[in-house]
């Protein structure tokens, strides 16, 4: 491309200080805006700022709530930027605002969290911490949103209303998105956007899906309490392990034989613990394990028949259970329904970034996100970023010890992020009415 090509191109679109934002209703201009925001993502000092940022936190996992080193480093960036944040939400996370502070609201959102596995990726970033991966492309989540945050700072004339960027923690099992709700910084959003990166699609490729995604799910534990004594001798004892497998195998028939076939409903049994010689009936027993559902109902009919089935097969077998559901600390996930709506606007914005026939159907499965906390509040949507490169052997699915990361992808995801976010407002501006500092949290503190 000439630089007087360059030169036209970023008149049309960017010197628009004095006339007001360009108006990018129309595929043409959305288009030149998309094309834009991928050549500068992909340029060589850009996309290395991006991968270096994404091996920072590679070497340096953190589980659920304690990513603090995770935290400094997104808030050191901001502050870089000069982008306003609020922090903490939910103890670690943190969610920067760009914009006029007016409506509409929009949001990007991105999982900072490690998981408790041990890599087993010989390279030269591997995780120095033993015991703990970003296995989960979490660490790319990351990278990939601080990228769209300085596109869109290049271009912030552009951003009619006002952008949340969602820096979230605990994702992997603790329920971080209910929590970062719970903070109130936002409650104003009309609705938000989150990337995944996936590795059974292709590099160079994205997929999602309108409607239901992923399940509902729930997990649930259980103490099988009896009467131990020795093995040679028990009648005179109570077994708690028979009880707890009899109540394991019964569990089993839930999905059976009593919830529809054409309905989707797992319930799995993911651990047993209890007794450690082979001559001695253990006092009691506990296993525990996940339950879903591609429906509320389904979800709750579930948890109601696991109590009764485990309480029930216990008492055939003179033990008592106790079941506990954990939703003290870890509510229910509700189904991840994407927004139909955005999903099409989303799958334009893709189609236009990477051509057609680049955005594919992802099929539903019985995986959860917590994400669907949002998607209960405001129209949601999960878009997955295609990683798999045979040449980088980076076709080892999520939570694998040899999980690896074609970083080609964070362009894709860079520029993404920032399209939809510049489309949707501009979109959506002419329906809401002005409303001074909406999008900004009153009485808390801003940094930047």
């Amino acid at each position: 491309m000439g630089l007087a090509h360059l030169l036209l191109l970023s008149l049309s679109l960017f010197l628009v200080r004095g006339s007001g934002a360009v108006e990018l209703k129309s595929k043409p201009e959305l288009r030149s805006l998309a094309q834009d925001l991928l050549q500068s993502a992909k340029d060589p000092e850009f996309f290395r700022w991006m991968r270096d940022i994404r091996r920072r936190i590679h070497e340096h996992p953190e589980l659920g709530f304690e990513e603090h080193r995770t935290s400094q480093l997104v808030r050191n960036e901001l502050d870089a930027l000069g982008i306003k944040y609020k922090w903490p939400v939910a103890e670690t996370g943190v969610v920067a605002f760009m914009g006029s502070g007016e409506k509409p609201v929009f949001a990007l959102r991105a999982d900072m969290d490690a998981l408790p596995l041990q890599e087993l990726v010989e390279w030269e970033h591997k995780s120095k911490i033993d015991g703990k991966m970003h296995a989960c492309g979490h660490d790319t989540h990351v990278a990939m949103l601080l990228g769209a945050a300085k596109l869109l700072k290049e271009r912030e004339n552009l951003i009619k209303g006002t952008l949340k960027l969602v820096f979230q923690p605990g994702e992997e099992g603790y329920s971080g998105a209910y929590y970062m709700l719970q903070d109130g910084v936002l409650d104003d959003l009309d609705g938000i956007l989150s990337i995944h990166v996936l590795p059974n699609v292709a590099t160079g490729f994205l997929a999602s899906r309108p409607g239901p995604m992923l399940a509902g799910a729930g997990v649930f534990s259980a103490t099988i309490q009896g009467r131990g004594g020795h093995a040679a001798l028990p009648h005179h004892n109570i077994d708690p392990i028979v009880a707890a497998s009899s109540a394991i195998l019964s569990l089993q028939q839930i999905v059976s034989r009593e919830t529809d076939p054409l309905e989707a409903q797992v319930v799995t049994v993911g651990y047993i613990e209890g007794g450690h010689t082979a001559n001695v009936i253990p006092e009691s027993v506990k296993f525990g394990g996940t339950f879903r559902s591609l429906s509320s109902d389904g979800l709750l009919f579930l948890q109601k028949r696991i109590k009764e089935v485990i309480e029930m097969q216990a008492a055939v077998h003179r033990c008592k259970a106790v079941v506990d559901f954990g939703e003290d600390k870890v509510p229910l996930h509700p189904v991840m329904v994407n927004d139909e709506v955005l999903y099409e606007d989303v799958k334009r914005v893709g189609e236009i970034l990477l051509g057609e026939g680049k955005v594919q159907l992802l099929p539903v499965t019985m995986g959860a996100e917590d994400f669907s906390f949002f998607a209960d509040k405001t129209a949601s949507l999960i878009f997955v970023v295609g990683i798999q490169n045979e040449t980088l052997k980076s076709h080892h699915m999520l939570h694998s010890p040899h999980f690896f990361v074609d970083e080609e992808a964070f362009p894709i995801g860079a520029a993404l992020h920032s399209a939809v976010a510049i489309s949707y407002l501009d979109e959506h501006a002419d329906e809401d009415g002005a409303c001074s500092n909406h999008g900004y949290p009153q009485g808390s503190t801003c940094v930047g």
